[in-house]
């Protein structure tokens, strides 16, 4: 069938100014490029918005040369790593001043984070960023193989991307030129995973984007219940972790290649792929620091290279990483940087670790939902729906032992029985919290 969308799309995009599909094409050049011309990309870049930055934002007026970073009008690379990191509590104080100067002419719009961390933060971006993110996200498509116009599904949204007529409207007429099928992540009943699953099944998406959490659930409704869902070309999944557990079950219900996106609010899409991550160089610069030289995982700081309204240089943005040993890449993504525990000792101990135990080596479909909280060191606190009562029960004590035998030291474990454990507004679902400082 003769994709007669994709042309139309084109056209619309230019007709409304947007340059989105022009950086999609750049993309798709960048993706051939050796390493070194990737770097070189990303450093011309980096250097551009440092300068911009310099010239026209206050608080990086005042840190950029105290940094050693400016000096002259020039930019000195070198020194990158002494640019002082750039927290959500700055961002709150300092706001103000790191708007640029220049912003009136860029098509500014507010934009803020999911507030996973109880602390929502907000921030500025502007039209030529939107369009670079969106360029991003379409080219992810091209690792299986689909095309902007193919039918796609979106397993998405808050609530608020459902309501009011105008939104609505805009939404349909969006959703007939991408050849796209909505279904709500926030309605999960049993009846709609059914009418979900069906339209799979019948209307025959060739890509589906999905929440990580509410795709795990309608697989699991697949599996339960016997239906054999019709296979994409691909799924993508983001606003979660895509624990190996539930990769496995989306690959055995969906059979086919179920890609991780991992991104945020404050500066888009940063890598993507099915097993390693590989970062979008033209798009952020992505460091890990470690606490200690000999950590695994460590803080993602990200300096976005296409937000000149408001630049993040450094931006620590609350979760944390595995470094891949190949240059561009992630080798994984360890969740919140709240979502790990920690002993008394000072070890680390990845949220990863306890969703395997909960959900995988001590469940035997007996927990449905849990989540971890610890609220000190040896007290932890865990919410369940349970499937099934005397499963659950008889799984506690091993679950415990491990819980202790991975935490070093004798826990003191309080379990509480709920209905539901709902996601956070941003979509996401937090398997794990630590309130240890």
């Amino acid at each position: 069938m003769i994709n007669w969308r994709k042309p139309i799309i084109y056209i619309l995009s230019w007709l409304q100014g947007s340059k989105r599909m022009k950086y999609y094409n750049e993309i798709l050049k960048y993706e051939k490029l050796s390493e070194k011309e990737l770097r070189d990309l990303q450093e011309e870049k980096l250097k551009k918005i440092l300068l911009h930055a310099y010239e026209h934002v206050p608080y990086y007026k005042e840190i950029l040369p105290n940094s050693g970073v400016i000096k002259d009008g020039k930019v000195y690379l070198e020194n990158f790593s002494k640019i002082p990191v750039l927290t959500k509590d700055i961002l709150r104080e300092r706001f103000e001043d790191l708007k640029s100067d220049d912003m009136g002419s860029r098509h500014t719009y507010k934009n803020h984070s999911g507030g996973s961390t109880g602390e929502p933060t907000e921030f500025i971006q502007d039209k030529d960023y939107d369009d670079w993110n969106i360029a991003n996200k379409m080219s992810y498509r091209n690792i299986v193989g689909h095309q902007i116009g193919m039918k796609e599904v979106r397993l998405w949204g808050s609530e608020r991307d459902f309501l009011g007529d105008k939104e609505d409207l805009i939404m349909r007429i969006r959703n007939f030129f991408f050849n796209r099928k909505d279904f709500n992540a926030f309605r999960m009943t049993p009846e709609d995973m059914q009418n979900y699953c069906n339209i799979i099944n019948t209307w025959k998406p060739k890509w589906i984007e999905a929440y990580v959490n509410p795709i795990y659930e309608l697989a699991k409704y697949a599996d339960k219940n016997n239906i054999r869902l019709n296979s994409p070309l691909g799924v993508i999944s983001s606003a979660g972790n895509l624990y190996p557990e539930i990769k496995k079950k989306l690959e055995e219900v969906l059979q086919c290649p179920i890609i991780n996106r991992y991104g945020s609010r404050e500066v888009g899409d940063i890598a993507c792929g099915v097993d390693d991550l590989r970062i979008s160089v033209w798009n952020q610069k992505v460091e890990i620091q470690k606490k200690k030289e000999n950590d695994e995982f460590g803080k993602i700081l990200v300096t976005n290279l296409n937000n000149y309204s408001m630049p993040m240089i450094r931006y620590d943005i609350g979760d944390i990483a595995k470094e891949s040993r190949e240059w561009g890449y992630l080798e994984e993504i360890g969740g919140r940087e709240s979502s790990v525990f920690r002993n008394r000792k000072g070890k680390v101990i990845p949220g990863l670790l306890f969703v395997h135990f909960l959900g995988v080596v001590m469940n035997d479909g007996a927990i449905k939902q849990f989540q971890m909280i610890q609220k000190d060191y040896e007290d932890i606190q865990i919410k369940v729906v349970v499937e099934d009562k005397k499963g659950f029960e008889e799984s506690k004590k091993g679950i415990e032992e491990l819980i202790d035998k991975a935490m070093e030291s004798k826990c003191n474990i309080t379990w509480t029985e709920v209905k539901e454990i709902p996601p956070l507004d941003s979509g996401k679902y937090l398997y794990v919290k630590s309130e240890v400082k």
